[in-house]
């Protein structure tokens, strides 16, 4: 199995923080984002790669912490790619680079791709049995957020309530029929990996994971993955600063216990 992350966007929305700074890097509670998500994908048995892919703005970033202590210390080597970009305006989109991933690096294998902006507390490991126990479909990990408006702004979800299938997924949807938001954590088995240049041959966006997931669930079954531990879609001030408040306030209160 390989690892994908995700880490090609400018975070403009987190600015002026990301200026100079990938959002990946900024710390949560006393680690960053990124050191938070490898420390859950270091746990997986039988990962032989992990690829983080960003833009040419913020290669040297992610290549000097994978060299610094925070990063050496994480248990599975982690290899920078650069999708040879520049501009929001030139970017390949999420599917674009996974491509470029699965193309530079000749995979043949099953993927596991994450958003570098995500902070789950479930058990990855959990997601990763899920899906192999689905053998030969694409999963993907889904968060009830509980309120219809704010679906809006995500990737949503139908899953049928017998055995966890994706039955329409849509996103940013208008008007949601649902409230389970993708949350940028996605499982292609071997078999389906194949179906991502066909997907470019349609000539649909590049840009959101969650197209793809659209478009796979149409023609063959994709599974959701619910869970209910907390979620953190770090994509404004506002979320960053309340995922930093309870990390640190986790991180005291294990402290604190230890004494």
């Amino acid at each position: 199995m390989k690892a994908i992350i995700l880490a090609a966007g400018y975070g403009t929305r987190l600015y002026p923080l990301t200026i100079d700074k990938p959002k990946a890097l900024l710390d949560i509670g006393g680690k960053t984002i990124l050191e938070r998500l490898l420390g859950k994908v270091s746990l997986i048995k039988g990962l032989n790669g992990c690829y983080l892919i960003t833009n040419q703005k913020f290669y040297k970033n992610f290549s000097a912490w994978a060299l610094a202590p925070a990063g050496r210390k994480v248990k599975k080597s982690l290899e920078v790619i650069d999708d040879g970009t520049s501009s929001n305006e030139s970017r390949l989109g999420a599917i674009g680079d996974i491509c470029l991933v699965m193309d530079k690096k000749k995979i043949d294998d099953d993927i596991l791709v994450m958003g570098s902006d995500n902070l789950f507390e479930f058990d990855l490991t959990a997601f990763v049995d899920f899906c192999q126990k689905r053998k030969g479909a694409a999963c993907l990990a889904l968060y009830d957020i509980g309120d219809l408006k704010k679906a809006s702004l995500y990737g949503i979800a139908m899953v049928d309530a017998k055995d966890g299938r994706v039955t329409d997924f849509q996103e940013k949807p208008k008007e949601p029929r649902s409230t389970l938001a993708a949350t940028a954590i996605y499982f292609y088995p071997r078999e389906t990996i194949r179906h991502f240049n066909e997907y470019l041959a349609t000539g649909l966006t590049k840009d959101a994971p969650g197209n793809f997931i659209k478009w796979l669930a149409a023609r063959e079954n994709v599974y959701g993955f619910i869970f209910k531990e907390r979620w953190y879609d770090i994509g404004d001030l506002a979320s960053l600063e309340a995922a930093d408040k309870e990390y640190r306030r986790n991180e005291k209160g294990k402290h604190e216990r230890k004494e």
